[in-house]
């Protein structure tokens, strides 16, 4: 469906050279099955959560002969919730070493049987009587979605050319959003918002995996991954004909044998090889500030609870359930504007606009809670304000940060470090995602209408961080961008290759970059 959707209007909206159709299939195909369950799985357990609890409390009156408590029942539903977040932890704690040992698509394929393993628990749960199976295949598809979050965009980014990489990149945000968006469809009550039907709304994760497993297989492997990694030219000559139409693929093979010859003395690092790296020392704060600040910038409290804040602005009850489904086409709409405009304006504008936006609508959010408390007879129009803010937060998300992190971590590290970088990244961006759904409830207690002042103080610093030390990386090749952050840091090491025109390699960040001064000497001395 989201295929035949956007299909008839990329031509439009955007330029499509070297665009061909085997990369605009992988990018669907490895987003829809894949990244659009992690946010199918953001959103799912809301509408059934009235439901879920009184299974629980049903099952324990047939187990026990009492019923459950209150307290020990939000305990048990604030498991089911969080445990995905746990799962996608450990998930992305494995993605490094998945991703070497199988591959970037091999780790995508391979990782669907855990799809399968969940949607059946979750499916079954109910006939079973057992709500540990709801528990359990929340922890499973958690696993799956934190392999998914590292695996998908270091494919797409490996396999793009330089000028199609941040449009790929951001292609699995929108299946995120179309992923947040079904769930908040389907969980209408006139549709599978019923009590019979929520196992089965659970276990809907199966049908897009299923037809992710049926065809990626047929797809090529990161042609990257293939030479670099595995040695193998023929294998990386048939994928790059696969991926490209009329371009000379001479050029990248040549790029990408560079890269290969500046790591043939560096095998692939582990994550406390990369943490005691002063080489790549800015690419990994870089990482670490933008995946942070991803999940602290406030939009996991906003989906998490964004029923409980449309209640307290003062929207009617059986209008809220609306109001979020047009949240979730908002943000799929933003995430088309970000894919459909990073290759033109670049990756910095995105994320430095959406943070900023972000910040100032958390800041709206304080103001219109505030002047609705106090002076509501004068200002009734303040529960639409808050409402508004609302909606420009999950905007200008969608737009930048919801998908250019993924993206830039691709960018700012080599082949030899980017498995490492992507586990760093992934797992303090799922550690982020528990602790404000742990802590936001706590915190809104204590600070009321204050609390998204702290989201805002996070947003406005990170948006100041990218501006001053994130360089642009459109159309850079990776060792371009590399050499870009030598420029901050830069080891006065030379090492020869062994080269047959006995080029120098200076040691920048780890990877090496050609040493104009040794080139212009060598052909100094031929001129002669």
């Amino acid at each position: 469906f989201y295929i035949l959707l956007y299909l008839p209007i990329i031509p439009f909206c955007f330029p499509l050279q070297h665009l061909t159709s085997s990369l605009l299939a992988v990018a669907f195909l490895t987003s829809f099955g894949s990244s659009m369950l992690y946010g199918y799985n953001l959103a799912v357990v809301n509408s059934p959560a009235e439901y879920i609890k009184d299974f629980y409390n049903r099952t324990s009156v047939s187990r026990n002969g009492t019923g459950l408590d209150g307290e020990v029942l939000t305990l048990m539903y604030s498991l089911t919730v969080s445990v995905f977040a746990i799962g996608g932890l450990l998930g992305s704690l494995m993605v490094g070493m998945l991703v070497t040992r199988f591959g970037r698509k091999g780790t995508v394929v391979n990782s669907t049987v855990l799809v399968f393993i969940a949607g059946s628990l979750m499916g079954f749960s109910r006939i079973c009587g057992s709500p540990e199976m709801v528990i359990l295949g929340r922890f499973v598809t958690g696993i799956h979605s934190g392999i998914s979050l590292g695996a998908v965009p270091m494919y797409l980014g490996e396999i793009a050319p330089k000028n199609l990489r941040g449009f790929l990149g951001l292609v699995p945000s929108i299946f995120i959003c179309a992923g947040v968006f079904s769930a908040q469809v389907l969980g209408l009550h006139e549709l599978l918002g019923k009590e019979e039907h929520w196992p089965l709304f659970l276990s809907l994760v199966v049908i897009p995996t299923f037809i992710q497993l049926m065809l990626l297989p047929w797809f090529p492997e990161s042609p990257r991954y293939l030479l670099i990694e595995k040695h193998n030219v023929h294998a990386t000559i048939t994928a790059l004909k696969w991926y490209r139409s009329k371009c000379n693929i001479q050029l990248e093979i040549e790029e990408m044998q560079e890269e290969q010859r500046s790591l043939s003395s560096m095998e692939t690092v582990s994550v406390w090889q990369l943490l005691l790296d002063p080489c790549v020392r800015w690419q990994l704060l870089s990482v670490v500030v933008l995946n942070i600040g991803m999940q602290l910038s406030g939009i996991d409290a906003i989906w998490f609870y964004t029923n409980d804040i449309f209640k307290n602005a003062g929207i009617p009850g059986p209008e809220i359930q609306y109001t979020t489904v047009g949240t979730g086409a908002i943000e799929i709409i933003a995430g088309l504007i970000g894919c459909f405009t990073i290759e033109k304006l670049g990756r910095r504008p995105l994320m430095i606009g959406g943070f900023l936006a972000m910040g100032l609508c958390c800041a709206g959010i304080t103001l219109s809670l505030v002047l609705q408390v106090r002076v509501w007879v004068h200002f009734p129009f303040m529960r639409y304000v808050s409402v508004g803010c609302v909606v420009g937060i999950i905007a200008g998300f969608c737009i930048g940060p919801a998908g250019v992190p993924f993206l830039i971590t691709a960018e700012l590290f080599k082949q030899s470090h980017r498995p490492a970088a992507y586990t760093v990244g992934g797992s303090l961006n799922w550690m982020s995602n528990f602790t404000v759904g742990f802590v936001f409830p706590f915190l809104q207690m204590s600070a009321g209408s204050y609390c998204y002042l702290v989201f805002c103080s996070v947003c406005l610093g990170v948006a100041v961080y990218v501006f001053f030390v994130i360089p642009e990386t459109k159309n850079k090749t990776f060792v371009e961008i590399s050499q870009m952050f030598a420029s901050k840091e830069a080891v006065p090491e030379t090492q020869g290759l062994g080269l047959p025109d006995h080029l120098k390699l200076k040691k920048m960040n780890g990877y090496g970059s050609l040493d104009n001064g040794s080139l212009e000497k060598e052909n100094t001395n031929r001129h002669r």
